[in-house]
């Protein structure tokens, strides 16, 4: 269904859901002074070419990024979004890299924030730290890449040093064991740091499984939460590939709904390619 590596995604429909709800929450926690840390259960290579090998084989970022990148007058949350992509592209105007989580989150980083990076293929683990490498002396300061099992070694980490974290989970699917290992490391982290903001991506695919996954995120009990999905095209006769995907939130801070509010309207607008195309945004925050 998928490809292992991330980079022949990058930047589809899927990314710019995950990314704008990324940036917001990392804006949020920069807002108080306290440090914070950001755990990727599942990095990737950090940092991908939209024109090389591997992204323009399916060129998926055409109808992503790639119809937001030169559009004016756009809600202020994909206005920020935009920003973090366009940090890595220069001052040419040109759309020829795009970050992925880890460098969203390197660029949110203050003196005492750090970055907890897991990737278990070690190929994209290498290019990943490589990628951080190049960045300089403060991002590898501030960073740790582990080739390890991101579910499993989450463990190790919570709580946090500084009580105040975000964790991203999102895994390839691929392997739909990882439905039920996301709920599973979901809920350890819980018992281990209940007040930590978690961030779990889902696929929308035509498989019992996604479905399930987001139902059951809703009734996890004693959480706050916020779920959001953007569709972008109606399933495949064929039952293959990604119509949309979902976002879920633990804990999120009270300045995402609002901008999520202004944003999946338009953009399930303008990323739109047939007539189902939609949204939903769904809360429990009390």
């Amino acid at each position: 269904m998928f490809s292992y590596r991330h980079a022949f995604h990058a930047g589809n429909h899927a990314d710019v859901l995950k990314h704008l709800v990324l940036v917001r929450l990392l804006r949020h926690l920069a807002t108080k002074d306290a440090p914070f840390w950001v755990v990727d259960t599942h990095a990737g290579a950090g940092l991908y070419a939209l024109r090389g090998e591997w992204a323009s084989r399916r060129g998926e970022f055409a109808d992503g990024i790639g119809r937001l990148w030169r559009c004016a007058d756009v809600p202020p949350a994909v206005a920020d979004y935009l920003d973090e992509v366009g940090a890595v592209n220069g001052d040419g105007g040109q759309l020829h890299h795009y970050p992925g989580s880890p460098f969203i989150a390197l660029r949110a980083l203050r003196e005492r924030d750090r970055l907890r990076l897991f990737e278990l293929h070690g190929n994209e683990s290498k290019v990943l730290a490589g990628n951080i490498a190049e960045a300089g002396r403060d991002a590898i300061r501030r960073t740790i890449v582990r080739c390890e099992d991101g579910f499993d070694a989450l463990k190790s980490l919570l709580p946090p040093p500084p009580r105040r974290a975000l964790v991203l989970i999102d895994p390839s699917y691929e392997d739909k064991g990882d439905y039920r290992r996301v709920l599973a490391t979901l809920r350890d982290a819980l018992a281990r740091f209940a007040t930590g903001c978690y961030a779990i991506w889902y696929p929308q695919v035509q498989r019992h499984e996604a479905a399930e996954l987001a139902r059951r995120l809703e009734r996890l009990p004693g959480t706050r939460w916020l779920h959001a999905t953007l569709t972008v095209r109606a399933p495949s006769p064929d039952g293959l590939g990604l119509h949309g995907s979902g976002m879920f939130v633990i804990n999120p801070p009270w300045t995402l709904q609002p901008a999520l509010e202004a944003s999946l309207p338009w953009l399930a607008r303008v990323l739109a390619q047939d007539a189902a195309a939609g949204f939903t945004l769904r809360s429990l925050t009390s």
